[in-house]
């Protein structure tokens, strides 16, 4: 007896059919939802409503939802925290076993639902009243139990599931998705929420490190090649490969900084100058090379080396030679 169902479909049917149709139509469909998600904002003041109750909030958003809605409303918590809003995810299923404990009379509860009617959500509705909280239901039925339990309806209309069986949570977790990132981002243009705000919220990873990472963090760990305008080549030679910065700067009898000479520099030399014996640094120098200041960030000497094709930048502090940022220290912190 075969252990599968003989009605189960085949491969092959699948394999055969318009991949790049069947694609198309969805996204399309998604969008077009996503097109009448916007025009329902209008139709109502309680999305703007609902933005004004959370910038004045004490205490946190809580988003709840059940099955595929649970997903979407954890993908929304992680967004408004990383955004500067305080959130927590709670299962509405988990809810009425314990986790409304989480719960406190100054938060803010918003429950998500296509339909608003499914049984834990009526089972959670009259408690989270209970608890006196504000909720607001992120619907696609306006009418339904949910929105007219709500103090604010968050409307995302959805008339079909891009499943061709309408039954599968496709446009209408898109279109809830998409309306709660709208609902962050209106919370962080209204906090004036920065990328220097965003960065201290993400300190780890490449996102993280360009948003926060500054030239002086890497500049300070490298040696400080130097040498005076008059230094015979030999002097030169050692400073560069004694340091192995590939390069290093050339100052004059006040410490500015007069120019640099890198390794390139010297095998260029080699061709030009017959009596190396008598050379100086001042004779073989770059003068006006390129510059980052120590506060700046790395991401940007990054980019500006990309803009100039070479590996390292001289580092100034208060207009003064403060040492070298090198391509090698960019791509030790992953952000190449």
């Amino acid at each position: 007896m075969s252990a599968f169902p003989e009605s189960a479909p085949s491969a092959t049917s699948a394999a055969s059919a318009d991949v790049l149709r069947i694609a198309r139509q969805v996204l399309h469909e998604e969008a077009a939802a996503l097109h009448d998600v916007a025009n329902a904002l209008a139709a109502t003041p309680d999305f703007e409503r609902c933005v004004q109750a959370i910038l004045q909030l004490k205490g946190r958003v809580v988003v709840t939802g059940i099955g595929k809605s649970a997903h979407v409303a954890g993908k929304i918590v992680a967004t408004l925290n990383s955004t500067g809003t305080p959130a927590l995810f709670m299962h509405a299923a988990d809810a009425i076993h314990g986790d409304l404990g989480m719960i406190q009379p100054e938060d803010f509860v918003i429950a998500i639902s296509k339909s608003g009617d499914t049984p834990e959500i009526k089972v959670l509705v009259p408690l989270l009243r209970r608890k006196g909280v504000p909720l607001a239901a992120l619907v696609s039925r306006a009418d339904s139990y949910l929105g007219q339990q709500a103090t604010y309806i968050l409307h995302a209309p959805v008339t079909k599931e891009a499943c061709p069986n309408n039954l599968a949570p496709t446009t209408s977790t898109t279109a809830a998705l998409a309306l709660g990132d709208a609902l962050a981002v209106c919370l962080l243009e209204s906090r004036q929420f920065t990328a220097a705000d965003f960065a201290r919220l993400h300190p780890g990873g490449t996102l993280g490190k360009r948003l926060y990472l500054k030239v002086g963090d890497l500049s300070r760990q490298n040696q400080r090649p130097q040498v005076l305008e008059d230094a015979p080549l030999k002097e030169v030679l050692l400073e560069i490969s004694g340091k192995r910065l590939g390069a290093t700067a050339v100052l004059n009898t006040e410490g500015a900084l007069a120019g640099i000479i890198t390794d390139g520099d010297l095998r260029r030399m080699l061709g030009s100058f017959s009596d190396l014996e008598s050379l100086r640094a001042r004779d073989i120098l770059t003068p006006r090379p390129a510059t980052i200041d120590i506060d700046d960030f790395a991401a940007e000497a990054l980019a500006r080396m990309q803009q100039r094709n070479i590996t390292q930048l001289v580092v100034t502090e208060a207009g003064g030679f403060a040492g070298f940022i090198h391509l090698h220290d960019l791509l030790r912190e992953g952000l190449v």
